[in-house]
């Protein structure tokens, strides 16, 4: 991560920054096993077109917190958010991209200039293609096609995959037909692959690796 740490105050872009770097040891992120969550539309926007939304900026993160407490206090897991523009395409959520299975097992994540670029989702799209064959496709995805995919599932760093198993759409639900009980077989697949290469227990691509010695 990296701070703007000159002793200045204003508006204006800082001309001194600290660049740190901090690991964590993590065990398994989901206790008891990978569930499907729920999540709903959510009426705030995450980003403006033009704006900022690309960037992986504390701000952007801060821009999710009101509208996730909100979720959570509802009974939800998370938020959707759609295009701030039109409101009729899906962005992602505070704090993850979507991942969506077709019903022929093509796999289709989202485009937009206000969407941050996840490593994790780019490596999932990678993973798909070139370990399990599958056809990938990054396209603006409309808000009424969702419903007719087959699985979904959240992705980022420190989940890899979080499946969704119910959007609710302003008290109207979407079902995906991988179900509530546990993440399905694409997914899963995706899932596991990803992981293994994480653990080295598959062999990794060319440079996504790299050995740090003291």
């Amino acid at each position: 991560y990296m701070f703007g740490s000159n002793p200045v105050i204003g508006v204006k872009p800082a001309n001194e920054y600290q660049f740190r770097v901090f690991v964590t040891p993590v065990g398994p992120y989901f206790k008891g096993g990978v569930k499907p969550i729920t999540i709903r539309v959510s009426d705030f926007d995450r980003a403006a077109p033009h704006g900022t939304g690309h960037i992986k900026a504390g701000l952007n993160y801060a821009m999710s917190l009101h509208a996730i407490v909100d979720a959570h206090n509802q009974g939800f897991d998370e938020n959707m958010y759609l295009d701030a523009a039109t409101r009729t395409k899906v962005e992602e959520t505070g704090g993850a991209n979507f991942i969506f299975v077709t019903k022929d097992n093509k796999i289709v994540t989202p485009k937009s200039n206000s969407i941050l670029p996840s490593i994790t989702r780019r490596s999932l799209m990678y993973v798909a293609k070139e370990y399990l064959g599958l056809e990938v496709e990054e396209r603006e995805v409309y808000f009424d096609e969702v419903k007719d995919f087959a699985e979904c599932g959240l992705c980022g760093t420190a989940a890899v995959i979080s499946p969704v198993g119910k959007i609710n759409d302003h008290g109207k639900e979407i079902c995906f037909p991988s179900g509530m009980d546990e993440i399905g077989p694409v997914l899963k697949k995706l899932y596991e692959t990803l992981t293994g290469i994480q653990m080295g227990t598959i062999e990794a691509p060319e440079g996504w690796l790299k050995v740090i010695e003291e």
